[in-house]
């Protein structure tokens, strides 16, 4: 079968038209549809069942990435413990936290310790608030400087505490171990070595090297033989090289296909899968282009673990 994608890729079509063809071209029927919803419903019904939510699920159902404040939290979350300075932290918790109303989310949550943490949040904001005139803007300002330690070690314990719903551990070992009880229980992991894109080749180096310690470490943990029930691994492949742009295609090729090829062989050796993850829209056709060039592995015949997130 030929593999070439030989037009570039429309970024922009119109959603609509879209979805009749992705539906058309699945070729699901009437049964097919049914049968799918009802699953769906199924799956909704079941977690809706399985007991009280826990105090992060209530707090995160409050503040959805559908609510200004809420994605004003996941970016603080995503960037606060990765700042090494005090002056940094703080103008970033001024940024995110400060300039939303969190007032229009009080008393609107069933969990107390939600409603409190609004009150917080509300309170923070109108504390590193300096739009305030005067002797009022002057005592906040005091306010602010003796109140800034307390509230970057409260913010960075409040972060680490949501980190932990989407990290499983900060090393693999460390994630391995955290797992183990729902694995045992049937659930399946892809895991993942989260930072940035790589800047010089001695990053990428030293991801690649993570990547393939990562995939020995899996294989160690792996229970079974099937190949769907095993835990695999997530590869992002701006880790493994500095200069991921289209501009250096030939490049990127030729230095970058080497090394996710041998961390396909060592996954397929491990008997474990290996997704390749997504990467920004104007970085697709150079993902194809190196998947393109590594899918025709011999080495890689039998192994069906290959996956690519969109």
């Amino acid at each position: 079968m030929d593999t070439t994608h030989t037009r570039p890729l429309d970024k922009y079509p119109d959603e609509a038209a879209l979805t009749v063809q992705l539906a058309t071209d699945a070729g699901l029927g009437a049964d097919d549809r049914q049968r799918i919803s009802t699953r769906g419903a199924d799956l909704v019904r079941a977690i809706r069942n399985t007991g009280k939510p826990g105090l992060m699920e209530v707090f995160l159902a409050e503040y959805g990435l559908s609510t200004e404040e809420g994605v004003a939290l996941m970016c603080l979350a995503e960037a606060l413990l990765r700042v090494p300075d005090p002056e940094t932290i703080d103008a970033l918790i001024e940024d995110k936290i400060a300039p939303s109303d969190w007032g229009r989310h009080l008393g609107h949550s069933s969990s107390s310790l939600v409603n409190a943490s609004t009150w917080a949040l509300m309170l923070t904001g109108r504390v590193l608030d300096e739009k305030e005139p005067g002797i009022t803007g002057v005592l906040r300002g005091a306010v602010k400087r003796l109140g800034e330690p307390v509230i970057r070690a409260a913010a960075k314990q409040a972060m680490r505490e949501m980190g932990q719903q989407f990290v499983l551990g900060q090393t693999m070992k460390d994630a391995l171990a955290r797992a183990a009880k729902m694995e045992a229980r049937g659930y399946t992991y892809s895991y993942d070595m989260l930072g940035e894109a790589a800047r010089t080749d001695a990053d990428a180096r030293r991801y690649l090297a993570a990547y393939a310690d990562a995939i020995k470490a899996i294989s160690k943990a792996a229970k079974g033989n099937d190949i769907r029930t095993r835990p695999g691994i997530s590869v992002k492949l701006s880790a493994l090289h500095p200069c991921y742009d289209v501009m250096q295609k030939d490049r990127v090729i030729r230095e970058l296909a080497p090394r996710l090829a041998g961390l396909l062989r060592a996954a397929a050796k491990a008997n474990i899968g290996l997704n390749i993850d997504a990467e920004e829209a104007d970085r697709l056709e150079l993902s194809l282009d190196v998947i393109e060039a590594v899918i025709g592995d011999t080495a890689l015949d039998g192994w069906d673990g290959f996956g690519v997130v969109v």
